[in-house]
């Protein structure tokens, strides 16, 4: 079956970057599209950006320049690098596989100012 396994998450500071990683099984990974979602406390799920097969990307405009998505196929995995973190980017983060709606557990964030 699929499963899409979130890690990386924690509490950093203001101004700090994290790394969080995705790795996916029970599926053929480099033949689909990836995307990282974020839902803060009482907020509902906005979609963060995406990933093409060939690693094209897009971004919502409140990350654009300080978030990049990657992703290596021969480990099955979807990167997401945050740069220069603000306190507004606290939330659990998830990835998704949006070809057949799976969903990874989620990984927390927290940027203390």
């Amino acid at each position: 079956q699929v499963q899409l396994v979130e890690s990386g998450g924690g509490l950093v500071q203001a101004g700090a970057s994290l790394r969080l990683s995705c790795a996916a099984a029970g599926i053929t990974f480099s033949a689909y599209g990836m995307a990282w979602y974020r839902q803060a406390p009482g907020k509902q799920r906005n979609l963060v950006g995406i990933i093409s097969p060939s690693g094209s990307t897009n971004y919502a405009d409140s990350v654009k320049g300080r978030f990049t998505i990657s992703r290596d196929n021969a480990k099955n995995t979807v990167y997401l690098q945050m740069n220069s973190l603000k306190p507004e980017d606290t939330a659990t983060y998830y990835c998704r596989l949006p070809a057949r709606d799976y969903w990874g557990q989620g990984t927390q964030v927290t940027v203390s100012s």
